[in-house]
């Protein structure tokens, strides 16, 4: 596998590396030209803060055995520069250059666009800076993000990573969507995107720079397209010089707290990848091919901590069959066709109403062809090309290297379906296992500091906690009159407290962030004390003015009897954190010991937890089952696995998430410190091994495989020619070799795994002469 990078610097840049020798980079028309060869590049997005690097050679040992070419990840302006000037090295500088030093290839971004979805690019200082306005032709902005531009190019140069130096960069991207956000800022758009182009260019990497979903992007840097549909949607290079690239092929649906889990199908991504390689597409970007983990509070607002587990390897690093298996089935029936498609021009002519083909041919030897149905509920079931006849499924396209035999088609899934299995090891029902800490309630005379107004959230606490107090106090003459607290907040969610008790909460949502909390009040004659606890959950995930951002509480009022008590103009008082993150109860040691207390229960909301566990036994992945708790983060022996929101349900009464992956490398072997319940470990079941040799002929073939100790021991269905449906419905087609069971029940009865080539010769003959066949079983 040659070594491949590419990054994104501008708050959002992409580079990408390949060769482990480097060298030149440059490009044409059709495609990136390394040392003198165009190459069809395939690549997917692993960030190195979503994962450990623990995990990294293995994941970058199953992209590759995926087919992948190159790795993409982010570089992460908030992580390396978190103070203003401060340079942070260990998980920043280091953690990339170990990441990209690892035997692979890669594809970096440096995103000074602020918008890296579900993780904030932007570190948060930059709001402070007078005058600025982020991602715009403004001269604050510009300065920030071209020192920090100029400070990851020398460190990457430093370790000599660029091809042009003989490392794996290729090719590098500024900024991050731009065209999305480029007209709210009118006449400051146009010459922000022409100076970060030129900025970028000036940072002589030796490699190309592109521009993600940006049109006009300035010459040279190559205009790539970023989406679900780019065969379809993409406009194509702004220049004649330039290739089709597609920097972002999203292989699940973004996902927020109270939405509904979706996915991509394989078949779906296998489609319209094939479609831009059948359009003259040349470079496919996989975004995520390993999502990984938001750990800590990197989650941007109402994302979950678990980040694209639907991705081809999900994020505990098993693969998502089919998808992982059905895309590298696709990628190396493309590379059989790379001499004809790198090196003809396409031709495209109808083959039906719905039907089309492209062909690439150079002479009788080198030909290749892509057959398109478009009907999304037909087969096509007589399409004539060069002399033969063939049926395409709805919705799909078949790949002919050779302009006759079909190697692969999109609909057709040859990859066993796979199943993540959880196995519990260890219960933690016993109230003896449990100590806890009452979190402190502040009244108004303890706050921290205070302020005539309703302060704004972020700019309060500085994304120090997710957590600040608005407290204030009023006197009140009677005990018994009928009050209404009523709090107008921006987000995201908020706890209120009267006099020390709990009397509710309220929270808003990705789509509508705005809510209201509307509670009685329980006074009492005199003094009465209101504890109003704001709570972010991350910082905001894109678009225009992300400075001019804001959350928290906007108004609050109380309705008594027939009187309307504005206190939004009234003396607060604030304190930023919770106790007990300011005595930093998740760390392990004797100083925080005499704050935790046998567990006993309790109504009251805020609430740590702890417990101690031994590792489970064996290499699977490992996870924290928190499907009893509500809201909050959890820590193993010190670390943060993120945060938790299982009581925000979607729709049907479902939480997005409860489990929290735990990497075994936070792990001792007894010991182990956690805040809360109860560890599962992962399996993988039915997993593809992926050690198919990259360049397995023209010959698809059928791999199943059992769960560890279990065998094959019947078969259902088999059927070699054009049989249809999927592992729930199937059927035979007009044409089926009589012995299809047979030769199946042989290759795999009792073995726990097996392979079965997928040709006429394996099934004694062919049963259909001139039409094309596949394999279900």
């Amino acid at each position: 596998m040659r070594r491949l990078l590419w990054w994104c610097l501008s708050l959002s840049s992409a580079v990408v590396t390949m060769a482990h020798g480097g060298g030149n980079v440059t490009y044409d028309s059709r495609s990136l030209v390394i040392n003198g060869k165009h190459e069809i590049i395939f690549s997917g997005s692993i960030h190195y803060p979503r994962s450990t690097p623990q995990m990294w050679p293995y994941l970058i040992s199953k992209a590759r055995a995926g087919g992948l070419d190159a790795i993409d990840t982010y570089v992460f302006w908030n992580l390396h520069e978190p103070q203003q000037g401060q340079w942070k090295k260990g998980s920043g500088e280091s953690s990339l250059k170990k990441f990209m030093r690892k035997d692979s290839m890669f594809v970096l971004g440096l995103d000074p666009s602020s918008k890296v979805n579900g993780l904030m690019g932007l570190p948060f200082w930059l709001h402070d800076v007078p005058g600025i306005v982020f991602r715009s032709d403004n001269e604050p902005f510009k300065y920030h993000m071209e020192r920090y531009a100029k400070m990851i190019v020398k460190m990457l140069k430093a370790e000599k990573l660029y091809a042009s130096q003989g490392g794996p960069i290729i090719l590098s991207q500024i900024e991050n969507e731009y065209k999305n956000v480029e007209a709210a800022f009118h006449e400051k758009g146009p010459p922000y995107v022409k100076w970060a182009a030129k900025m970028a260019v000036g940072l002589q990497t030796g490699v190309p720079w592109v521009m993600c979903k940006q049109d006009d992007a300035p010459d040279p840097v190559i205009n790539a397209c970023n989406g679900l549909r780019c065969g379809e949607t993409f406009s194509g290079p702004n220049s004649p010089r330039k290739p089709a690239i597609w920097t972002e092929n999203w292989t699940t649906v973004y996902q927020v707290y109270g939405k509904e889990t979706r996915s991509r199908s394989a078949e779906d991504i296998a489609f319209h990848t094939a479609l831009f390689i059948a359009k003259g597409g040349s470079f496919v970007n996989y975004y995520m091919y390993h999502g990984g983990t938001n750990f800590g509070r990197t989650a941007a607002e109402y994302v979950p901590t678990s980040y694209y587990d639907q991705a081809p390897i999900d994020e505990y690093g098993l693969l998502r069959q089919p998808k992982h298996g059905h895309m590298k089935e696709l990628h190396a029936s493309i590379k059989l066709c790379r001499k004809p498609l790198l090196s003809s021009k396409w031709t495209n002519f109808s083959l039906g109403h719905l039907q089309e083909a492209f062909v690439f041919e150079r002479n009788s030897h080198e030909c290749a062809a892509f057959l398109v149905n478009h009907d999304g509920r037909s087969n096509a079931t007589t399409v004539h090309f060069k002399g033969l006849s063939y049926k395409l499924p709805p919705k799909s396209i078949s790949i002919l290297p050779d302009c006759k035999t079909v190697t692969f088609n999109t609909a057709q899934v040859s990859t066993q379906y796979g199943t993540r299995l959880a196995t519990r090891r260890q219960k933690f029902d016993s109230i003896e296992q449990w100590k806890e800490y009452k979190e402190y309630i502040p009244s108004f005379d303890k706050s921290s500091f205070r302020a005539n107004m309703l302060l704004e959230h972020m700019n309060t606490t500085k994304d120090s906690s997710d957590y600040l107090w608005y407290t204030f106090r009023f006197h009140q003459n009677s005990s018994n009159a009928h009050s209404v607290l009523t709090v107008n907040s921006l987000g995201h969610n908020l706890h209120a407290f009267v006099n020390g008790e709990f009397i509710g909460s309220a929270h808003g949502s990705h789509d509508n962030k705005s809510f209201t909390l509307q509670r009685s009040l329980p006074l009492k004659r005199g003094t009465n004390y209101v504890s109003l606890l704001s709570v972010m959950t991350g910082l905001p995930d894109g678009g225009a003015y992300l400075e001019r951002r804001v959350a928290g509480l906007r108004r609050v009022t109380i309705q008594r009897q027939h009187e309307l008590h504005d206190f939004t103009t009234y003396l607060w008082g604030y304190r930023v954190g919770l106790s007990g993150e300011n005595i930093q109860l998740h760390r392990n040691d004797a100083s925080v010991k005499a704050y935790w207390s046998r567990y006993a229960s309790s109504s009251q909301p805020l609430t740590w937890y702890k417990t101690i566990f031994d590792a489970p036994v064996g290499n699977d992945p490992v996870a924290l089952n928190l499907a009893s708790m509500g809201k909050g983060e959890a820590w193993v022996n010190g670390q943060s696995i993120g945060r938790y929101w299982v009581s925000f349900l979607d729709s049907d009464g479902n939480p997005y998430q409860t489990w929290n992956h735990i990497p075994r490398s936070f792990l001792k072997p007894s010991g182990n410190l956690s805040y809360p319940p109860p560890v599962i470990s992962w399996q993988g079941e039915n997993q593809i091994n992926g050690n198919r040799k990259r360049n397995h002929g023209r010959r698809p073939r059928v791999q199943l495989r059992c769960p560890r100790g279990r065998k094959i021991s019947s078969v259902l269905f088999s059927s070699f020619g054009t049989p249809s449906g999927d592992c729930e419905t199937y059927a035979t087609g007009s044409c089926h070799a009589s012995n299809s069971r047979a030769i199946v029940e042989k290759a795999c009865l009792g073995k726990e795994r097996c392979s079965i080539p997928v040709s006429s010769k394996n099934f004694h003959g062919d049963p259909c002469p001139g039409i094309a066949k596949s394999f279900t079983g």
